[in-house]
């Protein structure tokens, strides 16, 4: 294998991509998006803080003036030393006005009316609460309004609602509401994670996240590629330009040098995107931790954590982008290559179906096993190394059974891309594929 026209063909590889429209289009694009992710939540929390209008028909009585107090609470902010009732330290809803209206005349008339002001828009909604409605075995209130699929403000009013009504419960039967919340409030799992450098305090749900789009972006980047690969195989195949490179170089030279230039490609997006999202989410992240529980941080992509993603990727890069080369040098048609692509999806299926019980247990057999299987072991050790570090032995074990089969899928598709990649016809049967990696 002569090193210097492979990296030539490997820089031609990689300068070709990384100067087209349509990769900075690609490495803008997904930082744009998690700018929108983070910006439009914000705009949308605050185009749902205008106020609600909602007249409200108490005909049990003392529950409307209990309900207006309760929504009219401003926010309490938690003490770090001293527990308040959970109904106290988060208030509903304050964006809800509620306008009591005394019940008066004829039932059916006074509903009317209601209507009527909703349709001329006085007001937004109308709540009655009434005995019957209160007396069934789940109790209801109903809420008429110009619009129904409102279904977050009508959950923080009818939680404001379900909380006035407990506590006049309570009271009816001789209780004491507040001591009684005070009581059962809930008990939160304080999470910390034990690592070789001390416990720190990391949340469980951000934990799930962090783990989670590390796998996906892995994922998604060598799916991307893998079918770049092809892609890029079947065009100099199709146009016969194959024809005149193969008189230069190998054939596995040609291969090596379109896998290295665009898994090359690949770790520049991935850089890219990095850089953006760390630039992004900084200031989000600094806004973030005075909000956390005393000695609780964010979760963090530590050096161990980056240096074993990029490795698995480089990996799974060539372990599924010579499968996706094969496939493409053996078929003359885009089509007939991609149905043959997909006869072996267990291979990125899999991952992402055992993606949950490796996050739940990771040390589990079920995860350790699954993180040693070569086609699946750049996904899942990855994911296992984010969540929970594995034992070294482990990490080291997935990295060199992962590598030898990612040689074994080099080896394999370089005999079917010496021979393929020069056939034209009819598509090739499994029985000639081995035939070709037999005696190529």
């Amino acid at each position: 294998m002569r090193t210097d026209k492979l990296l030539v063909i490997a820089r031609r590889e990689y300068l070709s991509r990384v100067r087209t429209k349509a990769f900075w289009f690609g490495t803008v694009i997904l930082p744009l998006f998690m700018l929108a992710v983070t910006i439009v939540p914000s705009l949308l929390i605050a185009k749902m803080r205008g106020t609600l209008q909602v007249a409200m028909v108490d005909d049990v009585g003392g529950l409307g003036a209990a309900l207006v107090d309760r929504l009219a609470k401003a926010p309490v902010k938690p003490s770090e030393d001293v527990k308040t009732p959970t109904s106290e330290e988060h208030p509903e809803a304050s964006n809800i006005q509620v306008e009591l209206v005394p019940r008066q005349g004829d039932e059916a008339e006074q509903r009317s009316e209601l209507d009527r002001r909703v349709l001329a828009k006085e007001i937004d909604a109308w709540v009655w609460v009434s005995p019957a409605g209160l007396a069934k075995p789940d109790p209801t209130a109903e809420y008429h309004g110009s619009s129904v699929s409102n279904f977050i403000t009508q959950e923080q009013l009818g939680r404001a609602l379900s909380a006035v009504v407990s506590e006049r419960n309570l009271s009816q039967a001789g209780y004491d509401a507040k001591k009684v919340a005070e009581l059962t409030r809930d008990v939160d799992l304080e999470t910390t994670r034990v690592t070789a450098e001390g416990g720190r305090a990391e949340g469980g749900l951000a934990g799930f996240f962090f783990a989670y789009v590390l796998f996906f972006m892995l994922y998604v980047t060598i799916m991307i590629y893998g079918q770049q690969v092809m892609n890029g195989v079947l065009e100099e195949k199709t146009s016969r330009i194959v024809e005149v490179i193969v008189s230069t170089v190998s054939p596995f030279e040609l291969m090596m040098g379109k896998l290295l230039g665009i898994c090359a490609v690949a770790l520049t997006q991935i850089g890219v995107w990095f850089a953006t999202a760390t630039a992004l989410t900084a200031p989000g992240a600094a806004a973030m931790i005075p909000m956390l529980a005393k000695g609780s941080v964010l979760p963090q992509i530590s050096a161990a954590i980056f240096l074993n993603f990029v490795g698995f990727f480089i990996v799974g890069f060539f372990m599924y982008s010579t499968f996706y080369a094969a496939i493409g040098s053996a078929f003359n048609d885009i089509k007939e290559a991609q149905q043959a692509a997909s006869s072996a999806s267990f291979m990125f299926i899999m991952p992402v179906l055992l993606m949950f019980p490796v996050i739940n247990d990771p040390d589990g057999m079920v995860a350790t096993v699954a993180s040693l299987v070569p086609p699946f072991t750049p996904l899942l050790m990855l994911l296992r190394v984010a969540v929970k570090t594995p034992p070294t032995w482990q990490i080291a074990l997935g990295y060199l059974l992962a590598i030898s089969f990612a040689v074994f899928m080099v080896w394999v598709a370089s005999k079917i891309y010496r021979i393929g990649i020069l056939m034209y016809g009819k598509k090739p049967t499994l029985k000639e594929l081995l035939r070709w990696v037999r005696y190529a």
